[in-house]
């Protein structure tokens, strides 16, 4: 940057007594003053000078120029402005899509808008005509209707949809995420029930479940295992786990706690209504199954051991083997009738309906006695009687949903798929 003196303007450097002289001519290179008589310019024109005394305005040095005549238009350079100009609209128009996108404003998003599943409106099958038949496995839907909100939009077009669920049994109130495979709008499978996956977060769960999301990959997994023919094309509920946030490690366990929300009855009752109420599901329990990590792994295993006669299976990843929430204290009892353990020991006695338990955990969890504690569960009461265990150590696996994931599709997924119903007529 030059600098001047305050009050003096800056000048161009110029050896001592030289002073710059204007152009001799024009900018044709026509001297200035009268032509020579007949003379003509470059274009076959009688020449035309500028007189000295017309000049453009002042030049660099303060002096004045010769006059130049104006140009004439350049049809090529306008039309490449123009051509920029465009792209340059359109680019803007793209970006401002995007950031519309991003902060959810219509008309550039679908998320808020309405979603119903299936063309059958809920408890309306004998209504038109499409009441299955007395001996069928498949339940309609048997209403009322839910408000189903899109949460999110799949690459194949179906829909992530959450709902607020009154829970009537519970008394708990809460959202619940939903998604149903492409498969479920079929033509071919438009009398089909489909079987239930009940998938709970680990974690507090609250204010809402991570399986939602699609960045871990489970609505677009399922449909990839289902054509690769390793699983069912399962309609997945994704309730949210803990009525509060997991403030300081007090969570509750997805049971009935003395005292506090009915999460297990929100969990194995008003959860399974929704999807009753709302889709094409199988009548009996072998269209029914949980799926979860950590806290809603134990949650889903306990869900199935305690309620064998509604579920048939469950996918339990990383989970905890016994109750252990703060909230249990004072109420052994009711602890004991939540404890996996002793669940799956009362089961074996009783000879009761069988159930199929998937564990699979990492070897490199950060709490070291996981595996452990699912390998001593399994030797202990795996494949006795009615209880049928199988687990899948994930080598290097973490204790995280990103490791969960890509796994269920090379074991756990199939181990309960082959035992399951669906989709059925």
């Amino acid at each position: 940057m030059s600098y001047a003196p305050d009050g003096q303007q800056y000048q161009p450097y110029r050896p001592e007594g030289q002073i710059p002289q204007p152009p001799q001519g024009d900018r044709y290179g026509r001297p200035y003053g009268r032509p020579p008589q007949g003379q003509q310019d470059p274009y076959g024109q009688p020449a035309q000078y500028a007189p000295h005394d017309q000049y453009a305005p002042h030049d660099q040095y303060g002096q004045h120029g010769p006059y130049e005549e104006p140009e004439p238009p350049r049809r090529r350079a306008r039309g490449r402005r123009w051509l920029i100009a465009g792209a340059s609209v359109l680019a803007l128009a793209g970006i401002a899509a995007l950031v519309l996108n991003h902060y959810e404003i219509p008309p550039f998003t679908d998320k808020g808008s309405a979603v119903s599943f299936g063309k059958t409106p809920a408890g309306d099958g004998k209504k038109n005509g499409n009441a299955p038949s007395a001996n069928s496995k498949m339940l309609m839907p048997t209403g009322p209707a839910a408000e189903f909100k899109n949460s999110m939009t799949l690459p194949d077009g179906t829909h992530v949809a959450v709902t607020t669920l009154d829970g009537k049994k519970s008394g708990f109130k809460g959202k619940v995420w939903v998604w149903a495979p492409k498969e479920y709008d079929d033509p071919k499978f438009a009398k089909s029930g489909f079987p239930v996956m009940i998938a709970l977060p680990g974690g507090a769960g609250y204010p809402s479940n991570y399986w939602m999301g699609t960045d871990l990959g489970l609505q677009t997994s399922i449909s990839k295992w289902y054509a690769e023919g390793k699983s069912k094309p399962f309609i997945l509920a994704m309730p949210v786990l803990n009525p509060g946030p997991d403030d300081k490690g007090v969570y509750w366990d997805g049971s009935d706690i003395p005292g506090q929300p009915k999460m297990g009855t929100w969990l194995t009752e008003d959860v399974p209504d929704l999807m009753k109420a709302n889709f094409r599901t199988v009548k009996s329990r072998d269209g029914w199954a949980f799926m979860g990590s950590s806290t809603g792994g134990f949650a889903g295993l306990k869900a199935v051991l305690k309620h064998p006669d509604k579920f048939k299976a469950v996918i339990a990843s990383g989970p905890d083997i016994v109750p252990d929430s703060s909230l249990w204290k004072g109420h052994e009892k009711e602890k004991a009738e939540n404890n996996p353990e002793l669940l799956a020991k009362q089961l074996i006695d009783s000879k009761g309906p069988e159930v199929y338990l998937a564990f699979q955990v990492g070897d490199s969890e950060n709490n070291k006695k996981t595996l452990p504690d699912v390998q001593k569960f399994v030797a202990t009461y795996g494949n006795k009687g009615p209880v049928h265990a199988e687990l899948k150590v994930i080598k290097g696996g973490q204790h995280n949903a990103k490791t969960y994931v890509p796994n269920m599709g090379e074991g756990p997924v199939q181990y309960i798929s082959k035992v399951m119903e669906g989709p059925v007529e």
